[in-house]
């Protein structure tokens, strides 16, 4: 820890990695903690999970019994054990006997990604409730043809307040909170929709997962979507680094100078080409989508086998975009797990290790913030894969029924879990990673000045 401290100071050791290696120690020593515990009021499955992202501190849940609630898990509500373990109750809930709460079991919440002063939630009444979390009054709600499997709203969205429903019907709709109505319905799937998550790099860009176990990507302003997820087409391992690409290679130093210059002339007609081709190629496919089907149309510069395709052998039941934005982890009801290169639409074929999923419901997945962790549901475990080589890490058994859902938050390098036996349940770091840490800190503070800016 010192050493690290001591290269981070001299600049051999950039921050971002120091935090990286702190967070992942961390991350490396979870287990169930025994000095923190939620008091869950849910009396039925627990569905899903989110802290929110602006304070890192208020965690959201939804279960099958029609009831929503939101902890503070920075501040106790009480203690027990001689003041060993923290209790945190819920602040408040919401369920059946609220005038405006939903009739039916709460399949997904999510918090409004600005502030905290608005929640989401969706249930099998057929209905999106957008919610004052300081009233706890409903302050906008739509009407949806199905049963709400999922909810997302884009966390680096600025021109919009779009929330994509994903339900048991065949179209994605796009509720707008501004104005309270349906602002676009994405048309594709062949069955309903079981998953939904915006891209983290662009505010126009929602993926989606169906019943039919495809993937598809939407520029929501465009009419259909740009690109369907093929398993057979892959690719191994992550993309080399631009530079990577760049460099020279070395066998070209030893090319004597015409070589060279005859070499470059041959390659700039080809150079060339490539540019017009790029700078023309949406009018390209817009000629072709003039000529084709119907079909065709409303999935534009797409064939019908492209269409077709499929990422899962069954029902895509999570997605999740790591938060650099450039590859996505979808789970489905065939037990797999599938890593996907977003810029290259490629399977990477990263194996992850046997994972059973179960195929009811949607489940959650959650990624770590620096992209090396993904944390799965599987049936009573919650398990960690390495995302990149497929290993699985940890296991955190604790539950008595399956696991649905999974939030980690990186703030305090703590896992929440919910599962069927209507319990939530905390992982965090041992307390001989939390004193050392502490220990730091207090060595560190001996040694500030009083000087003041």
């Amino acid at each position: 820890m010192w050493k690290q401290i001591r290269d981070r100071e001299s600049g051999r050791l950039r921050p971002n990695l120091y935090r990286n290696r702190v967070e992942l120690s961390r991350l490396a020593s979870l287990q169930l903690s025994n000095h923190k515990e939620i008091v869950s009021p849910h009396r039925a499955s627990v569905n899903s999970l989110q802290v929110d992202l602006t304070e890192q501190r208020y965690l959201l849940s939804c279960a099958s019994d029609a009831s929503v609630a939101v902890y503070d898990v920075q501040r106790a509500t009480g203690r027990e054990g001689g003041g060993l373990i923290c209790k945190h109750k819920p602040l408040f809930v919401v369920d059946k006997r609220h005038q405006q709460g939903h009739k039916y079991a709460v399949s997904t919440s999510i918090w409004y990604p600005v502030d905290t002063g608005l929640f989401i939630t969706g249930s099998y009444d057929h209905r999106i409730n957008v919610w004052d979390t300081n009233t706890t009054q409903v302050a906008v709600d739509f009407k949806m043809p199905g049963k709400v499997n999922k909810c997302a709203m884009s966390s680096v969205a600025t021109s919009h307040m779009l929330i994509a429903a994903a339900t048991e019907d065949v179209q994605v709709r796009l509720c707008d909170i501004a104005s309270g109505a349906f602002a676009h319905t994405l048309s594709g799937h062949h069955d309903g929709v079981m998953s939904a998550e915006w891209s983290a790099s662009s505010e126009w860009v929602l993926i989606t997962g169906g019943c039919d176990g495809a993937i598809r990507f939407w520029d929501i302003r465009r009419a259909g979507c740009f690109r369907v997820l093929d398993q057979s087409h892959c690719q191994l391992g992550r993309r080399p680094p631009l530079l990577a690409r760049s460099a020279p290679n070395k066998s070209s130093t030893s090319k004597s100078p015409s070589a060279v210059h005859t070499s470059s002339i041959k390659a700039r007609p080809s150079l060339r080409k490539s540019l017009i081709g790029n700078n023309h190629r949406q009018s390209f496919i817009d000629r072709q989508v003039s000529r084709g089907s119907l079909r065709q149309r409303s999935h534009p510069g797409m064939l019908t086998t492209q269409d077709r395709a499929t990422a899962h052998y069954g029902v895509v039941s999570s997605l999740k975009v790591t938060n650099d934005g450039m590859y996505l982890l979808s789970a489905g009801s065939d037990s797999r797990l599938r890593l996907w290169d977003i810029g290259s639409g490629c399977n990477t074929l990263v194996n992850y290790e046997t994972a059973r999923l179960q195929t009811t419901k949607a489940l959650q997945v959650d990624i770590s913030r620096d992209s090396s962790v993904a944390f799965v549901p599987c049936m009573m475990t919650t398990k960690a894969f390495d995302l990149w080589s497929g290993k699985a890490m940890m296991n955190f058994h604790g539950h008595y029924e399956n696991v649905n859902c999974c939030w980690y938050n990186h703030q305090d390098q703590e896992l929440y879990t919910g599962s069927n036996d209507k319990q939530i349940l905390v992982w965090s770091p041992t307390k001989i990673a939390i004193e050392e840490e502490s220990e730091v800190k207090m060595k560190l503070g001996v040694d500030e000045d009083n000087w003041s800016d």
